[in-house]
């Protein structure tokens, strides 16, 4: 430590989440050290260079859900982030030689083109997710209720947390609310039948229900994973998906320029073995050196199944919390890859090489929701989809720091491929076989594709998991199921961002809002750890 005297908080992971958590606690004069375990900050949002003079987002790959609030208090544009936006939404190319445009002014008249009632209804139906989403906008910042044993002095709070939150939701009339039930329960699939009848719309929405999610469109709970995705906004603009000048490790560096300037302590490469208790309390955290890091705080930015199986002693934690953590589901079926390309895609439905606005969206490479649910069912049973879900981004369309001139880099983000392999099989025999049938699947549509192709870095879930800690390659650190959110995100009992011992806390993606580069779990732990040393108290029950 740079005076080696003992730290208010010590930030175990310097994701974009810890990031944000520590920039909040330094400003309010926290001493704060945050541990790294990898060479540089930012977790899964980083850019690296992958082949010579090619350089993109390693993972997280595109902006949306960066909540506004968070980049005004921290003054990210000042540190260094810009975000533009695509040209288009999404860009879909069809087996049968069509093609389907999602973007602000262009959704209606594509669609007709396969449904004169399904663009009549499109407009309803962004009304009424808007809607939805501008309330549970509102809640993303907010603490959940935290379901307690105790008496009325510690339920009172939470009781007015609850009524805060249930005054927000009554802005939804009752056709509204049995909307969000809906979302809260039933399949994408199932939502989006009941909304269209032609499948190019459904599947450029329905995508948005198995990113990160290893499931079916028609698994029950995922129409949640598509309404958490249409939280977010790009410049003011609601709903609107953009890219990160410098990818998405721009965000994270200026997160922890942010930090840093308030005071924060930011060291790589040193790596936690254990968080260190004493008398029943967390004190501090050991790293793999072997160094004590003391701390009136310790809060864990990892996966709580990390956090809780690997860091802390179980003799300290009662055999049911051992248990919900070891049946806490993660794995997103998530296969990512990053390749260099010599020239941009000639897709056949829409020929020509020359940059053009489909070139700056999320092109989706899965035709219909009968694609989806026949990849998931491919990979349940095999280990991965032999005609996998795709999208590709290519964001040297935008930003022309990544790529020599006249190249590119993109993007693909892969569904489905199992969290791990049936039969004992490992990744590590399996990955370049996958890498190729995602080559080949965007060189069906574009076929001069696999020909350009410099250069690639592949990431199984595997690669995903001993590189970022993503258990299973899931990027949400842990499945968004009802089971799963709000109150019982980690569990019912410590939703509230404070861990089952004393000075504890959590402020990853395990905990509420969930997954994506929101910040936002970073931003509520921070205020409930300033508020207990306000009170004289750091952690439950202190």
């Amino acid at each position: 430590m740079a005076d080696g005297s003992p730290r208010d908080a010590v930030i175990i992971g310097g994701g974009h989440n810890g990031l944000v958590c520590a920039a909040y606690l330094a400003a309010a004069g926290l001493k704060v050290t945050v541990l790294e375990r990898r060479t540089v900050v930012g977790g899964a949002a980083v850019t690296e260079e992958f082949h010579p003079g090619f350089r993109n987002s390693v993972a997280a790959y595109t902006v949306s859900l960066l909540n506004p609030k968070i980049i005004r208090d921290l003054d990210l544009t000042r540190h260094g982030l810009t975000v533009v936006e695509r040209k288009l939404s999404n860009f879909l190319p069809l087996d049968d030689g069509r093609f389907l445009k999602v973007g602000a002014g262009r959704t209606e008249q594509e669609v007709a083109k396969f449904s004169a009632r399904d663009a009549a209804r499109l407009a309803e139906y962004g009304r009424r997710l808007d809607a939805i989403a501008d309330v549970l906008r509102d809640v993303v910042l907010e603490t959940p209720p935290n379901v307690t044993a105790g008496g009325w002095l510690e339920a009172l709070p939470q009781l007015l947390r609850g009524a805060r939150i249930g005054n927000r939701l009554a802005k939804l009339d009752m056709a509204m609310r049995r909307e969000l039930l809906g979302l809260f329960v039933k399949s994408a699939g199932d939502y989006l039948d009941t909304w269209f009848e032609s499948d190019p719309i459904k599947a450029a929405y329905g995508f948005d229900g198995v990113v990160g999610n290893y499931a079916s469109p028609y698994t029950p709970g995922s129409a949640y994973v598509l309404l958490h995705h249409v939280f977010g906004e790009v410049n003011g603009k609601k709903g609107v998906w953009g890219h990160a000048v410098g990818g998405m490790g721009a965000i994270t560096q200026a997160m922890a320029r942010a930090a840093a300037e308030r005071g924060a302590e930011i060291r790589t490469a040193t790596a936690v073995r254990e968080v260190l208790l004493e008398k029943g309390r967390a004190v501090g955290a050991i790293t793999e050196q072997g160094e004590t890091v003391r701390a009136r705080a310790v809060v864990s930015n990892l996966n709580p199944k990390l956090l809780f199986g690997r860091l802390i002693d179980p003799a300290a934690l009662t055999e049911d919390f051992r248990e919900r953590m070891r049946n806490w589901r993660c794995g997103s079926g998530t296969f990512r890859m990053n390749v260099a390309l010599s020239e941009l895609p000639d897709f056949t439905v829409l020929p020509g090489r020359a940059a053009a606005d489909h070139h700056t969206s999320g092109i989706i490479m899965a035709p219909s929701l009968a694609y989806m649910d026949r990849a998931y069912l491919d990979a349940k049973a095999q280990g991965w989809s032999q005609r996998p879900i795709v999208e590709m981004l290519i964001p040297s369309t935008l930003d022309d720091s990544l790529a020599p001139r006249g190249r590119h880099v993109a993007s693909l983000f892969c569904q489905h491929a199992a969290p791990t392999l049936p039969n004992g099989a490992s990744w590590d025999d399996h990955r370049e076989q996958v890498a190729d049938l995602m080559i080949d699947l965007v060189d069906s549509h574009a076929p001069n594709f696999k020909a350009s192709v410099l250069g690639r870095q592949i990431l199984s879930p595997l690669d995903l998991e001993r590189t970022f800690g993503l258990v299973g390659g899931d990027i949400f650190h842990g499945a968004l199921s009802l089971d799963q959110l709000f109150s019982a995100r980690p569990m019912l009992g410590y939703g509230d961002y404070r861990g089952p011992l004393r000075g504890l806390y959590m402020c990853g993606s395990g905990t509420h809002p969930g997954g994506g580069v929101t910040g936002a779990p970073g931003h509520n732990a921070a205020r409930e750890i300033i508020a207990d040393f306000r009170r004289g108290r750091a952690g439950r029950g202190a």
